[in-house]
């Protein structure tokens, strides 16, 4: 069983009749038992997976409607709700919450009859850019298992990369999504602010986290926008994209297009081999006939700290329901005042989720939101201002997703600013709402490097037509494992 197609692919295949959806959801739950245990990409798998594909392929045989997705086994970051499942956010402090509800995006590829082939790795509550912050072991890179992912959505990235799944959801708050697809080698999409419901996402930082695909080509992430995308009443931030079809005329090319290459994210910190990848990257899509230049994005400098700032602010007051008394473990009330015992039971949480709390609580408190959190408002407007202005002269803007190679697990889980600066070239798309893409370019001394580009608020169709054209011209060795 090729369990390596795309999913437009699979879908042929099960239409024609050349594969049973049983027979690939089976040969998927085999991968997962032959590799999971070197990669940690799971943290549970649907038991009832291979039941549900049987019903799909008894619906196909005898001539009902079948979804779009045709039984696909698509795997889900532990931070969304489906009902009657565990969602756990790789925390211990939701280690047996089992959701009441189906969050909006598992609604619709219900609907499309997608197969959830199980929950999987992440930071704790989708704070750390590399899921070793994960309260259950970190995740690990299948071009190099002794490499990091990514996160927060590394084992959404690890599942698709590693042929554990066709697709995967993951959420992106500060490159959660673009991030682990760079460093997996993955399609990775973060769309434009509100064009993807997050009902039923577990909140971190509602003002600027959006839910995003992961999958294996551009084409893949086009038809999974078409399923999960639109207007959504328990949402009211969602916008109506009018049923918008990001599938057609995605290879319409990039002739005659405006690129912006930003300066800020090709200078300092820059790893040689990805500076080179994306000067190479460039000169590629100039050969497709795009205008590439140089621009400067003043405020990127300050992104990483407004970033910080804001969603720590908005974390410490999501996570103010964590107080153990609507939902969380087992631990006794007796012997407490409020206070106290909630301070107890909060001992559950991990190091950077503390750590983020404790900043969350500081920066907007009396004496000390103007110096900060007001601050850093500022800054995402100015960011907003000028990106905006950018994209009066410019299609698309470009950089590395990452400017740094994959790096050793535990390498740099001791140095927080250090790893904050990881999310330099990602940021911004969330702080301005932007659309934002990752692309597999390259792979160097074995590990992968993605290609980011960036496009104005709605134009994730022409987004996708540039990141196909570019895709077009890459081709890449299979992951070792």
């Amino acid at each position: 069983m090729n369990l390596k197609i795309s999913a437009l692919d699979y879908i042929q295949e099960v239409k024609t009749g050349n594969i049973s959806v049983e027979d690939f959801v089976a040969a998927t739950i085999e991968r997962i038992q032959n590799v999971d245990d070197k990669l940690h990409a799971f943290l549970s798998v649907n038991d009832k997976s291979i039941d549900q594909a049987r019903e799909i392929d008894k619906k196909i045989k005898s001539g009902q409607q079948v979804g779009d997705c045709f039984g696909m086994p698509i795997s889900i970051k532990d931070n969304m709700c489906i009902k009657n499942s565990k969602t756990t956010c790789a925390s211990k402090m939701l280690e047996n919450f089992v959701a009441p509800y189906d969050a909006t995006v598992i609604t619709k590829l219900k609907q499309q009859d997608a197969i959830f082939i199980g929950k999987v790795n992440m930071d704790e509550f989708a704070m750390g850019l590399t899921t070793e912050f994960s309260a259950y072991g970190p995740s690990k890179n299948p071009w190099n298992i002794d490499c990091v992912p990514g996160g927060s959505s590394g084992g959404s990235a690890v599942s698709v990369s590693a042929f554990e799944c066709i697709a995967s959801l993951g959420s992106d708050t500060g490159g959660s999504v673009r991030n682990p697809a760079s460093f997996c080698s993955t399609v990775g999409y973060k769309p434009t602010y509100g064009l993807i419901s997050r009902y039923g996402l577990i909140s971190y930082a509602n003002s600027i986290e959006q839910i995003g695909p992961f999958t294996r080509t551009v084409k893949d992430t086009a038809f999974m926008l078409n399923k999960i995308t639109g207007l959504d009443p328990n949402d009211n931030t969602t916008v109506d994209n009018k049923n918008e079809d990001y599938l057609a005329g995605i290879d319409a090319g990039i002739e005659g297009k405006k690129i912006g290459i930003i300066k800020e994210m090709m200078g300092d910190g820059i790893a040689p081999e990805v500076l080179s990848a994306t000067k190479d990257a460039i000169a590629k899509l100039e050969g497709l006939g795009a205008i590439c230049e140089e621009i400067s994005l003043d405020m990127v400098k300050y992104s990483v700290a407004a970033y910080y700032t804001i969603t720590a602010t908005e974390a410490g007051s999501n996570l103010a329901r964590y107080d153990n008394l609507r939902y969380g473990y087992d631990f006794p009330l007796e012997g407490y005042e409020f206070n106290s015992y909630i301070s107890k039971a909060r001992k559950k949480f991990g190091p950077e989720v503390t750590r983020r709390m404790i900043i969350g609580g500081f920066v907007p408190s009396a004496g000390h939101a103007g110096k900060y959190f007001l601050k850093a408002l500022k800054v995402k407007s100015k960011l907003t201002k000028e990106i905006n202005e950018a994209f009066k002269k410019f299609d698309f803007l470009i950089a590395p997703t990452v400017p740094i190679l994959p790096f050793k697990i535990g390498e740099k889980i001791d140095d927080p600013i250090s790893l904050f600066l990881v999310d330099i070239n990602t940021v911004t798309a969330n702080l301005t709402g932007k659309p934002a893409i990752s692309i597999p370019y390259s792979i160097s001394n074995g590990l992968p490097i993605g290609i980011q580009l960036i496009a104005d608020s709605m134009n994730d169709k022409l987004l996708l037509q540039a990141a196909y054209a570019l895709e077009q011209t890459v081709s890449l060795p299979e992951v070792p494992i």
